[in-house]
């Protein structure tokens, strides 16, 4: 479980954030380009823009749930 403490400072502020348990597997990028991108220096994801609709939010929540190394986090906001 992605834990607030340990979350990537690129991440946009916001309710979704990947934290240091990232293995760089390219999953959340793949399901939500416009949401994920990489940091190739510290080869991980990050959040680059938080969404706003539902359908995003889902899209966001799908990448989450996908997520096998449980690296991106959701506190609600």
């Amino acid at each position: 479980m992605a834990s607030v403490a340990e979350r990537h400072s690129q991440n946009v502020t916001g309710r979704f954030y990947v934290d240091s348990e990232c293995i760089d597997c390219d999953s959340c990028r793949e399901i939500a380009p416009a949401f994920f991108g990489r940091d190739d220096a510290g080869e991980h994801s990050y959040v680059l823009k938080q969404p706003t609709t539902s359908a995003e939010i889902a899209l966001c929540g799908e990448a989450m749930a996908e997520c096998p190394a449980e690296a991106i986090g959701d506190d609600g906001e």
